[in-house]
């Protein structure tokens, strides 16, 4: 067990924690890198340059003629996949703190570092980058110092690109950070930490080994579930699964036992043996609290079960997705899906077409409301359509968030602007060092998840970096808005938006649509209402055919029989005509703007 070191790559996002992980992966004669970031395996990952999936592997090393082995978790940096550094975090002693010589901290960098603190996981600080032209090692060091309250020469400086500072930062993983602690004769606990769907061997779980020892063959059971089974093939992780006989204390590795079922296994979860179980399971996880709520439809209402087999999958692999059947009169039976964000929204419905080849319409998103009633009882509302009539609510609250924002000073005024017209309240400014500030502001959430981000990166020239956590709830004037098409409400449309925002935003909905739905054989009235009353219209017209093209000359009566004719035909059109909506047109409504 001392010669085991379990650690995390953490940082803000485009830090260069991939590239240095290859790096170290070389170092040790894991694997030959031949392209770039071996760990983010996705292909989603790799044409987008991000990580959204935590990889563990594990590394041998040599140092003063003594082997160690070193467990490395490699975790994503955007604000949107924080779950999951949670996750790695616990299986963990110890966390590189990686930051840009060339951007220095960011607000994710201290997000995710004030989580490994939380966790009590030593700090080895590293600047990244350091080969670069733009480079300020200096500064970055200074804002590291009074991060941390480190030492100067604690810092290790590095790239990922040269190589250079690996040999430094294997040496400071071996002295700094501590071995695993725990009991080899007590009995076994094991944190599941992920879990992965593989269609020939079932669910595999991932573990980290706190106390006890795990042998192939053993039978265990679940401590949560209460499932047993047998531990058919238990292994560490390389590139590759390699099986092994026996995993001790402080070990990371996987666990292949038959399981069908994606209910039966629960990250964080702890594994025991089932004749000689452990007393309590491992505390230190909490429930992942969804931020933006939106709805999932299969295209064919017949793909509605294969669409859940697809969430329960990708659920094992994400466990911040949650989601719950629900029913839409436009869009048939659907799912109401929980996400950490817009971007992980995204992600999740680019997965599901790529890995299960399942086409989605998605609905608007929004966050979860309280709605309190006259009588004071309160129930949470997570889609427009579920609002009680307007007559019955006392009041409704809304999810606030406190936000920190890390820019240069340029961008201030800009930056501000845009928070004032999200309705945020600037709770205070400290600056940082040199010109660079922080920002802190109370948002309500409802207000930032749409494009909140995309406009703070375009007006900032992506210099500006965002964190957010939340803050409880506070009264607030909403109102739902309704879009109806030909005196219809479509409910996948409406939204609930602020008293100032609904008229602006009504208008800029009929406006969005009349481009997006396709013309038909007769006059479509896109309204906006809220409740009874109509506060902006936009009208479709009809695609008409000339039926007088055949009249040349003669009298106009004739015409007019031919028009009249006509009209009778569009009315009887209209009155039986339904309208499509387009997937376009769902997603318009994000980028109003």
């Amino acid at each position: 067990m001392k010669h085991i070191r379990n650690f995390c790559i953490i940082a803000h996002i485009d830090h260069g924690k991939s590239t240095l992980a290859d790096r170290l992966l070389e170092y040790t004669n894991t694997i030959q890198v031949t392209n770039g970031q071996m760990l983010d395996d996705m292909d989603l990952e790799k044409e987008r340059g991000i990580t959204i999936k935590s990889h563990a592997i594990q590394m041998e090393y040599t140092y003063n003629n003594e082997k160690y082995i070193l467990n490395l978790i490699d975790t994503p940096g955007h604000v949107d996949f924080s779950y999951e550094v949670s996750r790695s975090i616990a299986a963990c002693e110890g966390a590189l703190l990686i930051v840009d010589a060339t951007q220095g901290v960011q607000a994710q960098t201290i997000s995710n570092l004030y989580m490994a603190i939380d966790n009590d996981l030593e700090i080895v600080p590293i600047i990244n980058k350091c080969d670069m032209i733009n480079a300020m090692p200096e500064e970055v060091e200074d804002e590291i110092v009074e991060l941390l309250g480190c030492k100067r020469e604690e810092i290790i400086r590095a790239s990922g690109r040269t190589g250079m500072g690996v040999d430094e930062i294997l040496a400071a993983v071996i002295e700094r950070i501590p071995h695993p602690k725990g009991n080899e004769e007590a009995p076994l606990q094991a944190l599941i930490f992920d879990s992965v769907f593989n269609s020939f061997r079932g669910i595999i779980a991932y573990f980290k080994i706190v106390n006890g020892v795990i042998r192939s063959g053993d039978k265990v059971k679940f401590f949560n579930t209460g499932k047993e089974y047998t531990a058919d093939e238990i292994g560490v992780l390389k590139m590759d699964m390699v099986p092994r006989k026996e995993l001790r204390t402080g070990d990371v590795g996987y666990i292949i036992s038959g399981i069908k079922s994606s209910k039966e296994v629960k990250v964080g979860d702890t594994i025991t043996h089932v004749s000689r179980p452990c007393d309590k399971a491992i505390a230190g996880f909490e429930e992942v609290k969804p931020m933006v709520f939106a709805g999932l439809y299969p295209i064919d209402a017949e793909d509605f079960e294969d669409l859940r087999s697809s969430l329960e999958k990708l659920q094992l692999n994400d466990a911040s997705l949650t989601f719950q059947p629900e029913s839409s009169l436009a869009l048939g039976f659907g799912f109401r899906c929980g996400f950490l964000g817009l971007l992980h929204m995204e992600i999740v419905q680019e997965r599901l077409d790529r890995e299960f080849d399942m086409n989605v319409i998605t609905t608007v998103p929004n966050v979860s409301y309280r709605i309190y009633d006259k009588q004071g009882n309160m129930t949470e509302v997570h889609n427009p359509g579920g609002m009680p009539d307007a007559t019955l609510i006392d009041h409704i609250e809304e999810p606030y968030i406190k936000s920190s924002v890390i820019t240069t000073t340029d961008y201030i005024g800009p930056i501000m602007s845009l928070c004032l017209g999200k309705r945020g309240e600037l709770l205070r400014q400290e600056y940082i060092s040199g010109n660079r500030v922080e920002l802190h502001y109370s948002l309500p959430l409802g207000e930032i998840v749409i494009d909140f981000y995309d406009k703070l990166k375009s007006i900032s020239k992506g210099y500006a970096s965002f964190d957010y956590h939340q803050d409880g709830f506070r009264p607030s004037k909403l109102i739902k808005l309704d879009i109806l098409l030909n005196g219809e409400s479509v409910d996948a449309l409406s939204t609930l938006t602020h008293v100032d925002n609904a008229y602006d935003m009504g208008r800029r909905m009929c406006e969005k649509l009349k481009e997006l739905i396709p013309r038909q054989q007769f006059d479509i009235a896109i309204q906006a209402a809220i409740g009874s009353k109509i506060i902006a219209r936009e009208t479709i017209k009809a695609v008409r055919k000339d039926v007088t093209a055949k009249c040349y000359g003669g009298d106009i009566s004739r015409k007019r029989k031919l028009l009249e004719k006509q009209k009778k035909g569009k009315k009887r059109m209209k009155q039986i005509g339904n309208v499509e909506v387009p997937q376009k047109a769902f997603l318009a409504v994000l980028k109003l703007d």
